[in-house]
């Protein structure tokens, strides 16, 4: 953790004593200030109360367990003290009648340090706390989250970063561990409510839970409610796609109260009570689906009460008020007075489940899209109520308190962004939040007294490890963060991960890869972007990423083995996979480019779109199936190529490209005409044209020949000025009033008996439009027996030698297969004559 160090002087019954704001306080050499906590022939032990509760006792055996992780040896987790002199932790809570309240009596302990006061820690040393034992390490809390936090400070400070399992950090072995003299806190936390929205969670989060713990249940909580306390975190919305935190997993609810986690829900789901919940409860009770007070209030006024019920005995932030179903908006015209009488019946519902009041029970209302219309058309709660303003959704805050008039008195959060489902595009899947600009907007927001909550929307919680660990320190503390010591934040973060040693290459590299992603989106990313022709822009832009994806690649070559894993997660991957995607949309840029000149380069370009395109797919599995032993199954199948619309698919779609042939190389498949006729199998084109939105495929072993030759996608029709053909190249050795035999698979008029039709032309001439299915009225015809349609029509050609014969489309679902050209000596035959020679030139 990054702390601003500071020193107070108090006076402690008369001895004048030094308090440091988390310090680094624990240190492997062995000095005069120092204690030692282990030592090869020293063992540890701790100390805690027989009625220690048991979220503290959670973390530590979580302790206990990182010693072990560092050490080797697992310390011994004591009740009683025997005559023992060895080092010894000693762990409690104040106004627990605990052993802290006891070295309190003692003067051991400056009670003022932590009655009364609000989640704070204190971890000092002290001298004869028990008979026989000469000196021990206190870690004690004001409360039950107080002394949860010193304990995950220790762990921390040992060498265990919160995020040892969920970025497979590993912890680096030490014999020796000594602990500095001194009083170290953290104070207490400036925001009341810190913590993070498990949001848009499939694919990537809810398959990996599936895969791992069965579904996003208790065991998945209990890893995500231990690392939002690790980072000194205490609050969360559960995830809730198709999901209920407290109906899916019945231990869920009292798992979160046990740690010690305060629960609430999502800006749309009121009264701890998901919206998956509302449709199990009408499903069950067989009510009507209708979300709307105004017609239905007597079913929601009892679903309300069954959510207080189920939980009122558990620590929550309840949300109040109403949206439409499905994170939607209310109708038009949403009546705010309806809304106000929402409220006050929810707080009536409260006051009458808890039996108090309800200004008693924590409560939050939030201002998110239309519901801020709302509040701003002068929409009031009462005064307990936190009032929770939001981003736009893309990390830019919408309203503050005007700090000129009077505040609420129930005070204000914030709701805030690192992931998002909406338009112009989802962004889902990677990091794209640098750290200046949430700093600078929560600045913004702490400064005009947005002070009770901070949530922020984290999406998979994978990969935004880097931003949450920010955001949840600056909830605790603001102030320790300005303009001029973010990177060096940073570079604090990646020594706890990966050490001093290339802390700082790291550093500059995360920091990096969060300004470029933040450039555009990656979703949002395409060919179109930036531009090729102005500055050189589009080739900057990729060089730049590609410098830092090198620099990557390269010092994961230096990163030893044990960090591997932990590298790729937090800096390779993101940066390699977004590197590459730049690159495939280079390509896809500069294949349109040269396909709309003619130019043959277009094809190495559509080549290697196809090859980025195949190392996203490579990448993506070396996350979910091969780092860390396949432990991330799933955590990246979240699409992120292919978007039509602002929301995605289940699957990444390659961009369409071009090719181009060339002309001159067409001269090797020069058809001759010989015994009065050419015949052509129809893959056999000199040349085909695409569009940005159709292309041509072969289909091999299509038909009665060789293959069929159609457009794809079969739903795209080509429009007036889309130039979707293929040419074929022939030589004829006579001239005059030619037959043209399309052979066609013979699909029928689909299109509402319309009919299907095609151009084709020579050397440029005006096309002849033919419809060559429109007349079928469902009769068999000897053309479906047959599994092929025979189309025809007249040329006139003038002179010898070199022609081209050009065949468009004008409807999808057209399959040619082979062309035949009657000089004068064509015969009959089932399959059509066998193709003829060609020759080059």
């Amino acid at each position: 953790m990054t702390r601003i160090k500071i020193f107070l002087l108090v006076t402690l019954f008369g001895c004048c004593l030094q308090i440091n704001a988390t310090e680094p306080f624990i240190n492997t050499e062995k000095k005069s200030e120092n204690i030692v906590l282990k030592e090869k022939s020293v063992s540890l032990s701790i100390f805690t109360n027989t009625e220690i509760d048991n979220g503290i006792l959670r973390a530590v055996k979580n302790l206990q367990s990182d010693f072990q992780k560092v050490t080797g040896t697992k310390p011994a987790i004591l009740n009683q003290i025997s005559g023992m002199n060895s080092p010894l932790i000693i762990i409690g809570t104040v106004g627990t009648k605990s052993v802290i309240d006891d070295l309190i009596k003692q003067k051991k302990i400056d009670g003022k340090l932590l009655i009364g006061k609000n989640e704070k820690y204190i971890i000092q040393n002290i001298t004869n706390p028990f008979p026989g034992v000469s000196e021990a390490i206190v870690i004690a809390g004001s409360d039950k989250r107080g002394t949860i936090y010193g304990i995950y400070e220790m762990s921390q400070q040992i060498g265990v970063s919160p995020w040892y399992y969920w970025a497979d950090v590993p912890v680096s072995a030490k014999e020796n561990l000594y602990f500095k003299k001194g009083i170290y806190t953290d104070g207490e936390p400036a925001v009341e409510y810190r913590g993070i929205f498990l949001n848009d969670e499939e694919p990537s989060l809810g398959g990996w839970a599936r895969a791992t713990f069965g579904g996003i249940n208790s065991k998945f909580y209990e890893k995500v409610f231990e690392l939002i306390l690790r980072m000194k975190g205490n609050y969360i919305w559960p995830a809730m796609w198709g999901k209920a935190f407290y109906d899916d997993d019945a231990l869920s609810g009292p798992l979160a109260n046990e740690m010690g986690i305060v629960m609430g829900t999502s800006h749309h789901e009121p009264m701890a009570l998901a919206q998956t919940d509302w449709h199990r409860y009408i499903k069950k009770n067989n009510l009507p689906n209708v979300w709307d007070y105004s017609k239905n209030e007597k079913v929601l006024k009892e679903f309300w009460k069954s959510g207080l019920e189920r939980s009122k005995n558990w620590e929550k932030l309840v949300t109040v008020g109403m949206r439409g179903d499905g994170d939607e908006a209310m109708g038009e015209g949403t009546n705010i007075s309806l809304l106000e009488k929402v409220v006050n019946d929810q707080r009536k519902i409260i006051a009458d489940v808890t039996g108090k009041r309800a200004d008693k029970t924590p409560q939050v209302w939030a201002l998110y899209k239309e519901v801020q219309d709302y509040y701003d058309k002068g929409m009031r709660v009462p005064d307990d109520v936190i009032l929770l303003f939001c981003d736009d959704n893309w990390g830019n805050v919408r309203k503050l308190p005007d700090l000129s008039k009077p505040l609420h008195k129930g005070g204000y959060g914030m709701y805030y962004h690192f992931d998002y489902v909406g338009g112009p595009r989802n962004s889902k899947w990677i990091n794209i939040n640098p750290i200046q600009r949430v700093w600078e907007q929560m600045n913004l927001s702490y400064e005009h007294k947005v002070d009770k909550v901070w949530v922020v929307n984290v999406g998979d919680l994978k990969p935004m490890e880097f931003p949450i660990s920010f955001f949840l320190e600056m909830a605790w503390n603001p102030k320790q963060f300005n303009s001029k010591n973010l990177l060096q934040y940073t570079e604090k973060w990646s020594a706890e991960q990966f050490g001093e040693k290339h802390a700082k290459e790291i550093a500059r590299m995360i920091n990096v890869y969060a300004k470029y992603n933040r450039r555009v989106t990656p979703e949002t990313l395409d060919g179109k972007t930036f531009s090729l022709e102005n500055y050189n822009e589009f080739e900057t832009i990729l060089n730049d990423y590609r410098a830092l994806a090198l620099e990557a690649l390269r010092l994961k070559e230096k990163i030893p083995a044990e960090y591997q894993d932990a590298y790729y997660q937090l800096v390779l991957y993101p940066i390699d996979a977004c590197s590459n995607l730049y690159e495939m949309y280079y390509a896809v840029a500069k294949n349109r480019e040269l396909a709309a000149k003619y130019d043959l380069k277009a094809n190495y370009y559509a080549d290697k779109v196809k090859e980025y395109f195949d190392r996203n797919a490579y990448l993506d599995n070396q996350y979910n199936n091969v780092i860390a032993g396949g432990k991330w199954q799933h955590m990246m199948d979240q699409m992120k190529i292919g978007y039509k619309t602002w929301a995605d698919g289940k699957q990444n779609i390659m961009p369409e490209v071009t090719y181009i042939y060339d002309d001159n190389a067409s001269k090797d498949k020069v058809f001759q005409e010989k015994n009065g006729y050419v015949s052509i199998e129809a893959e056999n084109f000199a040349r085909k044209s695409d569009s940005d939105r159709i292309h041509w495929e072969v289909i091999p072993d299509f038909g009665k020949t060789k293959s069929g030759v159609t457009t794809f996608p079969q739903n795209a029709y080509p429009k007036t000025n889309e130039n979707v053909y293929l040419e074929y190249d022939m030589n004829f050795e006579s001239k005059g009033e030619f037959e043209v035999q399309l052979l066609l698979a013979p699909t029928l008029n689909y299109n509402h008996n319309k009919g299907l039709r095609y151009e084709i032309s020579f050397n440029g001439q005006t096309p002849q439009i033919v419809n060559f299915n429109g007349h079928y009225k469902g009769e068999l015809g000897r053309w479906q027996s047959e599994h092929i349609i025979k189309s025809m029509t007249k040329h006139q050609i003038t002179q010898l030698g070199k022609h081209t014969l050009r065949f468009r489309v004008m409807e999808p679902g057209i399959v040619l297969e082979k062309i035949l050209i009657n000089t004068g000596g064509l015969k009959p035959s089932y399959l059509g004559a066998p193709e003829s020679d060609y020759k080059t030139e």
